[in-house]
């Protein structure tokens, strides 16, 4: 009997593309090439002591001879400290305002040992524009692409040993924000990004088994007042018009407490580590 298989990197193009139709085709790149949403982006992962970079960094097989590839490295959040156990790091990057933010800590930091790639993964040659091979690749929430299968093999082509990719399970904080938010806000309902389940399965396809960890990621968004927060999220929202800003800021009255002298947005997600070891690698 015929057996009919399912193109599941077809249904990451699909649903990728209806979750940029419900975000009036922007990019996330286009957002944080504001500096200063560059930066908060940076403060942010500095909460809780770090502790997700530190996981992070704890999960992975670095040692001093170590070179790693950071796909979409966003301001340094990883590959600073990564640098700073390994021989080399290259970190691409198409975003202006993360790689901006990036340099500042690179330089304020005293940090020689990382290249950074201007350029979309997508848009990357492993050949032209990177000095393969690596011990480590990974992506940290940075796989928003049309084609994922062909973004994974250029991570196995960069790889020598390792791949990591960090990505979602099930619906995040901001997906459940946003879901009630859209409606009132552009008369439509929001549809998220495709999550690991797509991953897995389009893994699977290209005969890749990889390990699979879940883990209790906790994000702060931290707010001198509801001003602030508003201003924030406004252009996440696509709220534009005085009406629809304080659409936001009655939900997001809803989601804000104090803390000290400042207000947070906090959100539980589920975060996964995929990752696997090259055959005869």
């Amino acid at each position: 009997m015929k057996t009919h298989s399912i193109d599941w990197n077809t249904i990451w193009r699909e649903q990728r593309k209806q979750h940029h139709e419900a975000n009036r085709n922007s990019t996330d790149a286009s957002f944080w090439d504001a500096k200063d949403a560059a930066r908060r982006f940076y403060r942010m992962a500095q909460e809780n002591n770090g502790e997700r970079v530190e996981k992070t960094l704890r999960d992975m097989p670095l040692i001093p001879s170590s070179r790693v590839l950071d796909v979409g490295a966003g301001p340094g959040t990883l590959a600073i400290p990564i640098a700073r156990q390994v021989n080399h790091v290259t970190a691409v990057e198409p975003s202006e305002g993360m790689r901006s933010v990036f340099d500042e800590e690179l330089a304020a930091k005293r940090i020689g040992n990382i290249d950074v790639v201007p350029k979309r993964w997508e848009d990357v040659s492993v050949a032209d524009d990177l000095s393969p091979p690596y011990d480590v690749v990974f992506a940290s929430y940075s796989l928003d692409v049309p084609d994922i299968e062909e973004a994974v093999r250029k991570l196995e082509e960069a790889s020598s040993r390792y791949v990591y990719i960090y990505w979602f399970v099930g619906e995040t904080s901001w997906d459940a924000m946003s879901r009630e938010l859209w409606p009132h806000l552009h008369g439509s309902p929001y549809v998220s990004s495709p999550k690991c389940d797509i991953l897995y399965n389009v893994l699977y396809s290209m005969d890749i088994y990889p390990n699979i960890e879940t883990s209790p990621l906790r994000h702060i968004n931290r707010f001198a007042d509801l001003d602030e927060a508003v201003d924030y999220f406004a252009p996440r929202c696509f709220a534009v018009t005085g009406e629809q800003k304080e659409v936001l800021r009655q939900c997001l009255e809803w989601y804000v407490r104090p803390e000290g002298d400042t207000v947070v947005v906090p959100g539980d997600s589920t975060r996964v580590k995929i990752w696997w070891e090259k055959a005869n690698s």
